[in-house]
């Protein structure tokens, strides 16, 4: 049985070992360390088994350039161990992080990510809504999600994350 948490203290090594081992680099693993230490994380969920980590989310503040007054998230990383991909647990822990950024009263999700995987949460292209990535990436992996309904209606601009990216 999975159990989907958000993060304890002691989960950071586990934390660590998912993104390690999910990714082709330590790069991811060692980002949600820099933003957990500067403080970025806006959300970070964990998915048990077995009393083991075996996937995790994270969620950091997003912010479009001239609209800071909506208040975003940008999800990622995201990774379950490969052991354990393909049997529901990046969609769990997708669904749990978008309840629980709704619940916490944030407005809009950015994502860039797979085009296959994340339009069955309704991410749609960003530049659907006049949302552009701060890195130059193909249009269809940079996708947006209203949380809150019309959030991003007449909301136009570049998104902003936490400088921390800049390093991956």
């Amino acid at each position: 049985m999975i159990r989907i948490r958000p993060e304890l203290a002691e989960d950071r090594g586990g934390i660590f070992r998912v993104n390690a081992q999910a990714f082709e680099s330590q790069a991811e693993a060692r980002l949600v360390d820099r933003l957990r230490d500067h403080g970025k994380l806006a959300l970070s969920l964990v998915a048990e088994a077995e009393g083991d980590i075996v996937g995790h989310i994270a969620f950091s503040p997003a912010t479009i350039v001239d609209h800071p007054e909506r208040r975003g998230l940008a999800l990622g990383p995201m990774a379950v161990l490969p052991s354990w991909q393909r049997s529901g647990i990046g969609t769990q822990l997708v669904q749990e992080g978008l309840r629980a950024g709704l619940a916490a009263g944030y407005q809009y999700v950015v994502v860039l990510g797979h085009p296959w995987f994340y339009p069955r949460f309704e991410f749609l292209p960003a530049s659907q809504f006049g949302i552009e990535c701060p890195w130059r990436v193909p249009e269809e992996v940079f996708m947006a999600l209203e949380l809150q309904p019309g959030a991003l209606t007449g909301i136009k601009g570049r998104v902003d994350y936490p400088p921390d990216f800049d390093d991956l």
